[in-house]
């Protein structure tokens, strides 16, 4: 059993692109991804009990995204807009809002405060114009408890962004894993949160 602290009353916890691609067998798979899902789902629960909001950040591609070795990127194809793959994994409980991101050809979106309510998650097309960082602030939210796929990239750059937004930020270490492009990528990633004035649990 992992330890889950009780959320305070202006925190929101923020689960990152846990999607098929991005676990075992995916398009983009990163060893032990599924791993984050059972510790997720306890911090899903522990915020739900308390009120506090919960949002899913999710990659939404178009088939010619500019990150893709197709288009002179360097991932391969995934989370295309629509696709299975794209999907949340099946065991992560999906109870919150969801932020889609890099859902235009020509831009990154590693942060999910690139991110955009999807208004109809069951909707392919893209989503509205309330960004994360507008949408938390007008639920009163100060301090983002963040974890999911992967450290290196968009756990990292939400994390970063949170702090450039005014919001206190707080890793979850056990919630996510990285996908070491580089040997070393995720021990650099957590030095680069913490340089920033995240906390790490």
């Amino acid at each position: 059993m992992h330890a889950v602290v009780t959320p305070e009353a202006d925190a929101a916890l923020i689960v990152v692109d846990v999607q098929n691609d991005f676990c075992p067998g995916g398009a983009l798979g990163v060893d032990e991804g599924d791993a984050v899902v059972p510790v997720l789902n306890q911090w899903i629960e522990a915020f739900r009990r308390a009120g506090r909001p919960v949002v899913y950040t999710q990659d939404w591609h178009p088939a010619d995204h500019a990150s893709f070795k197709e288009q002179g990127g360097i991932w391969p194809v995934h989370c295309v807009q629509g696709t299975d793959g794209a999907a949340f994994h099946p065991d992560l409980k999906v109870d919150g809002h969801v932020f889609r991101k890099a859902f235009a050809s020509d831009k990154e979106g590693y942060s999910g405060f690139d991110g955009y309510l999807a208004e109809d998650p069951d909707a392919a097309g893209p989503p509205s114009d309330v960004d994360l960082a507008s949408w938390l602030k007008q639920q009163g939210v100060r301090k983002v408890y963040v974890g999911g796929l992967t450290t290196d990239y968009c756990v990292r750059a939400t994390v970063l962004d949170a702090i450039k937004n005014g919001f206190e930020a707080v890793f979850i270490a056990a919630a996510s894993r990285p996908v070491n492009v580089e040997p070393g990528d995720e021990e650099k990633a957590i030095e680069d949160m913490k340089a920033a004035g995240a906390r790490v649990v």
